[in-house]
């Protein structure tokens, strides 16, 4: 009843109530502690707060008109009178040289140079390779993972029975190649220009990558990462002409390629190399000859120079058949007849440019004539070529190692109608160029 009484004389609602404290004793004395709000007391209170919000709100919004006048004006002042403008933006100018007074983070240079395709291709190390029939690519590096210690290697790429891969080497994408001819002129491809492919792809033929003429056929690669001042490119012909050329007497591509060497009628470029002028060169001709000189005996002369004699030939029929820079440790010789053997380098001494050598196989009835010499180590394989076609790939390890003066073993076993016609290194990824 109490509390019926309190609620009535006070007209409280539910909704109004805040808090209500009642304490109420063992004698029913009541401490009471009431905090009430009525409905009428809390929209006095709104309306007071809103109307005050509102008044000073309204005076903000006339001061900021006001200044937005008064800055207008001057803006128009300072529009209209050039004088002033160039007043304000000296000032402006000075602060901000004043706020940011520290060092210059960028260089100011005079050329511009424009972004190509090439600053946009991503620059990796790529296995590059070109096939006896012509056919080129480049693959990853990752391609070829690293092998044990004594391990064979991976072969480049799968071809076709009747092609195989002679040369094959690591450059960076970004790399030029030099591609010489044997008409004796010089192309570039850089190597991103290469198709990619794995290693079960032949590749694309290069004559569709090269404006070569008929019958002209790309027989050295050489790639470059710069055109070193310090480095040549030496050539040798079948005729035994040796030339050498700056390396940036190069640096100047053109799509229809140049000259790289003059050659006269009937000759045509069988090798070329980079040097760094220090080296020694090997000819070899189809006579059995070879000989061994320095290149400090070749002095540096033009793209366009027919060059000088490197090899004394010893009759109408006779030819230089291959050059070498020797760096291995073996050179292994073959005959026509399909005939051969392994020479330790150092069986070869060293002569003055331009004479007739020295035995490197005897040429015999049996023999027939030399149709290849390369550089071999223990490790290497080799590829037979035959007039008809047919292809035996054999391990060096398994040719007998013999003196110069000699006529070597059989190699391959031949048909009557049958010859020799080629001998070319087997080009094999070795553990450490997986690595590296």
């Amino acid at each position: 009843a109490r509390d019926k009484l309190i609620k009535k004389k006070w007209k409280l609602s539910e909704q109004n109530l805040n808090f209500i404290k009642i304490v109420d004793d063992e004698n029913t004395q009541i401490d009471k502690n009431i905090f009430l709000f009525t409905e009428t007391q809390a929209k006095a209170i709104l309306e007071l707060r809103l109307h005050r919000l509102t008044a000073l709100e309204q005076k903000n919004i006339h001061k900021e008109y006001k200044n937005l006048i008064i800055s207008i004006k001057a803006f128009y002042e300072v529009l209209e009178d050039p004088n002033k403008l160039q007043s304000v933006i000296k000032t402006e100018l000075l602060e901000v040289r004043e706020q940011y007074a520290d060092p210059r983070r960028t260089e100011i240079v005079e050329d511009l140079t424009d972004l190509t395709m090439e600053d946009l291709i991503p620059q990796e190390d790529l296995v590059v390779t070109l096939s006896h029939g012509g056919y080129a690519k480049a693959q990853p590096l990752a391609t070829y993972q690293a092998q044990h210690r004594g391990g064979r290697g991976r072969a480049a790429t799968k071809v076709k029975d009747e092609d195989f891969i002679d040369k094959v080497f690591v450059a960076n994408s970004h790399d030029t190649l030099l591609c010489f001819s044997s008409r004796g002129k010089v192309y570039w491809l850089k190597v991103y220009q290469l198709p990619q492919a794995g290693p079960g792809a032949r590749g694309r033929p290069i004559v569709n990558l090269l404006p070569l003429d008929k019958e002209e056929r790309i027989n050295t690669l050489l790639p470059i990462k710069d055109y070193d001042k310090d480095k040549f490119v030496l050539f040798a012909t079948s005729h035994g002409t040796v030339k050498k050329t700056p390396l940036e007497a190069f640096s100047k591509p053109r799509a229809s390629g140049i000259i790289a060497i003059e050659l006269r009628e009937n000759d045509r470029l069988i090798g070329a190399g980079i040097t760094d002028g220090q080296q020694d060169l090997m000819l070899f001709s189809s006579s059995g000859k070879a000989i061994k000189f320095s290149e400090k005996d070749v002095r540096a002369m033009g793209r366009t120079a027919a060059g000088v004699r490197g090899l004394r030939l010893g009759g109408e029929n006779d030819m230089v058949i291959s050059l070498c820079i020797p760096e291995g440790e073996m050179i292994l010789t073959a005959t026509e007849h399909g005939y051969g053997k392994r020479t330790a380098l150092e069986d070869f001494p060293c002569q003055g440019r331009g004479g007739k050598g020295v035995i490197a196989i005897q040429v015999s009835g049996r023999n027939g004539p030399v149709v290849g010499a390369v550089q071999v180590t223990e490790q290497d394989e080799v590829m037979l070529i035959s007039s008809n076609g047919t292809l035996v790939r054999i391990a060096t390890s398994e040719i007998s190692v013999i003196g110069r003066n000699t006529q070597g073993v059989r190699l391959i076993k031949l048909s009557d109608k049958d010859r020799l016609v080629g001998l070319e290194r087997i080009e094999i990824l070795s553990e450490q160029d997986s690595v590296n």
